[in-house]
């Protein structure tokens, strides 16, 4: 083998194997009123490579602006905020207008309470105070529910493209079907042969295509097409 096919054929196996890029971390918006609980939160959640805390909201107003200005993949929300919206009725905003997966930390576990919070379908329900164990073993077991509750529900082709305006091509839709069972940018590559920087690629562009930002965002759309 020649110099520069060497040269080539490393620089192939190198774009295979190298870390993953922000595509594969979870970005997460954290509302919360209290300052030194919503510190604690972010230090934990920084703790895990995975995770990524975009901002820390206080109020309801504050919240609202950074899902549509960020749209983060996953919330954190107290229930109890103090001001004009609690953190139920930003459950309820985020299912009409972001379709993004949440879980509730609160000290509230009053009946009507959970009553009204289990209406909102959130990925679950965390009583204060826990420990950074609890939260972190809480949060991969819902990204994990989140990821597989609709594995029995097949998605095709003719389905996608029937409900977004721009279609998807076939190996687009191979790599869609990919993201939809939770396989990361270096095992796409892998079962398709091709390197991770056409993976992001292709990402990129089916993300484009279904007007998201976020591979989080990317599920919820097509579960939502599912119902």
């Amino acid at each position: 083998m020649n110099l520069n096919k060497s040269i080539m054929v490393n620089s192939q196996l190198q774009q295979v194997i190298k870390p993953q890029n922000t595509l594969d971390t979870i970005n997460i918006l954290v509302v919360e009123d209290e300052p030194a609980i919503a510190m604690y939160i972010s230090n934990t959640l920084k703790s895990d490579s995975r995770y990524n805390v975009t901002a820390r909201a206080f109020n309801s107003k504050k919240a609202i602006q950074e899902l549509n200005d960020n749209k983060p993949d996953l919330v954190l929300l107290d229930v109890n905020l103090g001001c004009e919206l609690d953190g139920i009725q930003i459950a309820e905003i985020i299912n009409k207008q972001f379709n993004i997966p949440f879980l509730f930390l609160t000290s509230y576990t009053t009946d009507d309470v959970v009553e009204r919070a289990k209406h909102t379908r959130p990925l679950g329900y965390m009583v204060k105070p826990f420990s950074e164990q609890d939260l972190l073993t809480t949060l991969k077991i819902a990204l994990f529910n989140f990821k597989h509750q609709s594995r029995n529900k097949e998605i095709s082709l003719d389905i996608i493209n029937e409900k977004i305006q721009t279609p998807i091509t076939q190996r687009e839709f191979e790599i869609l079907q990919s993201l939809y069972e939770g396989k990361k940018n270096i095992e796409i590559a892998a079962d398709n042969y091709v390197s991770i920087n056409t993976v992001k690629t292709h990402i990129r562009n089916i993300m484009s295509k279904f007007v998201v930002s976020h591979r989080t965002e990317l599920i919820a759309k097509i579960r939502m097409m599912l119902i």
